[in-house]
């Protein structure tokens, strides 16, 4: 009676058509634990996610940008050497360590932090601060490590362009032609950002788990560890979504950043 109620007795093919005509309605299946539709845990478990993601990655975009423009600025001085060998450090340790590495020194040993006292911001959004600061400082320094490398590699080979020294010849201010370097500069990183923000948004398995955060990645993970496949290809589902979203808005936003970027 379960085979037949889940439609696990059809051949596969229609199962396959099946679960993409009932997704494209918002139906993704039942849980096989709980029965609780897959859909309706998934939307329970977003907000958790959304805002995991969204405030690591404003952080680490700050960060990122603001050491590589520096460190290109200053060129083969201490702050540049400084600075991208912290990059090189920062890009080097897996966020899974430096993640216990915090809830060890914050948490146990600070007892500044509380694991696992994640509540909605609409119920208390200063529990809510006190609870996010910490897993984004962790995502932010090993994404603003890389992003600091990228922005410095692309301010250099843009300021090497004709029309940049065109523009000094020219008279133009110093901070003038630095706003044209940038514009160039930030393109292939909008590129980079709108993949990361994607996959964050999808689910931050690793950081989720490591400070009891309730959002998709957590879910994901204890989908697999049940095989619960429903909730499986649910969470996958959303974050293919959240990864065709996010790549569509940087798109869009390309001709924001250059004019010269058309679209027919």
């Amino acid at each position: 009676a379960i085979i037949d109620r889940l439609g696990l007795d059809r051949p596969v093919h229609e199962q396959f058509f099946s679960y993409l005509g009932n997704a494209a309605q918002g139906d993704l299946g039942y849980s096989y634990q709980t029965e609780e539709p897959v859909t309706q845990a998934v939307l329970r478990r977003l907000p958790p996610t959304i805002g995991l993601a969204l405030g690591a990655s404003v952080l680490w975009l700050l960060i990122g940008c603001t050491i590589g423009v520096i460190s290109a600025l200053k060129r083969r001085t201490i702050w540049d050497r400084a600075s991208m060998i912290g990059a090189l450090a920062g890009v080097s340790m897996p966020v899974f360590w430096i993640g216990l590495i915090a809830v060890f020194f914050f948490d146990s040993r600070l007892q500044i932090y509380d694991t696992g006292s994640y509540v909605p911001f609409t119920q208390n959004p200063i529990q809510w601060l006190s609870v996010m600061w910490l897993p984004w400082v962790v995502l932010a320094l090993t994404y603003a490590a890389i992003y600091s490398r990228m922005v410095r590699g692309n301010m250099l080979e843009v300021g090497g362009e004709d029309y940049i020294r065109t523009a000094r010849a020219k008279g133009l201010t110093e901070r003038s032609v630095i706003r044209h370097q940038l514009r160039s500069a930030l393109t292939p990183v909008v590129t980079m950002y709108g993949l990361d923000l994607g996959l964050l948004l999808g689910g931050a398995i690793i950081t989720e788990r490591i400070f009891n955060i309730p959002g998709i990645g957590s879910y994901t993970v204890t989908a697999i560890a049940q095989q619960n496949l429903p909730v499986i290809l649910g969470t996958t589902v959303i974050a293919s979504f959240f990864i065709i979203f996010s790549n569509l808005i940087v798109d869009v936003f390309y001709a924001v950043l250059d004019p010269r970027v058309t679209y027919s």
